[in-house]
């Protein structure tokens, strides 16, 4: 199978702190990975440096078996896109002007947008729930809102290889399942997706592969399923976990 996105031994250093060591991953089409740990054991670093914000102190990136620092960043920013944990305004603008900034990779030099590049963010907008709210200011939207038309932002991009930093934070529990059923839709037609996130019943529902941060370098990987059980659990959250079955499903709870 082709992989969109791997590492191959990637440090990923903080501060001079070892976050992640030596890590091997490989990203394929039609896979869903999830990203999981305790706060500051590098969950963010380690998409900031897969996206290539970050630089890389040993290993190397490779985005559809080419080097990250080969290619030219708007040609990288055709092929993957990343959703960042916290999303600031710069300037005030509305929702379709926020939205279409993620068609921008795809336009020529001192191009404006077309009326499919318009179409495609009403339609993103509209799966979101944000159809009709497209002259609002940014300003004006909730926190739940701007995670939407954030995410709305990264599907108009449409790359193949999609990076989410918690994507379901201030999402209500209806909105958590569709942008995770979305995001299941995205893999299904052949994408690949990595995104940290800190509930692990959902992890376990909706993900394929889990990559487990315990900070201090250490690392686990595997099926979902498989590695995302009690014991895992509990050595990189520092906490108890108990499984219980329930109506046919099994679910982890903290204790």
């Amino acid at each position: 199978m082709n992989k969109l996105l791997e590492c191959e031994k990637l440090d990923i250093v903080v501060a001079d702190r070892c976050l992640v060591q030596r890590l091997d991953l490989a990203l394929c089409p039609g896979q869903m990975t999830c990203l999981l740990g305790e706060n500051g054991t590098g969950k963010t670093s380690t998409l900031h440096t897969l996206a290539g914000l970050l630089p890389i102190p040993s290993g190397q990136v490779l985005v559809a078996g080419k080097p990250l620092d080969h290619w030219k960043r708007r040609e990288l920013a055709r092929k993957l896109g990343l959703l960042m944990q916290d999303n600031e305004d710069a300037f005030p603008a509305s929702v379709m002007e926020t939205a279409l900034i993620g068609r921008h990779p795809h336009l020529g030099l001192f191009a404006w947008e077309s009326r499919q590049d318009v179409l495609l963010a009403e339609s993103a907008l509209a799966e979101l729930g944000l159809g009709g709210l497209e002259k609002r200011s940014v300003e004006t939207l909730s926190g739940g809102e701007r995670r939407r038309l954030a995410i709305a932002t990264l599907w108009i991009q449409d790359t193949d290889i999609l990076l989410l930093d918690e994507p379901i934070t201030h999402l209500d529990p209806r909105h958590q399942l569709q942008i995770l059923r979305q995001l299941r839709q995205l893999a299904d037609q052949g994408k690949t997706v990595l995104a940290s996130l800190h509930d692990v019943n959902l992890a376990k529902r909706f993900f394929d592969q889990a990559l487990m941060l315990s900070g201090d370098g250490d690392w686990q990987s595997g099926p979902a399923r498989q590695v995302l059980n009690a014991d895992n659990l509990q050595r990189i959250f520092h906490t108890g976990f108990t499984a219980i079955s329930h109506a046919g499903g099994d679910y982890l709870v903290a204790n």
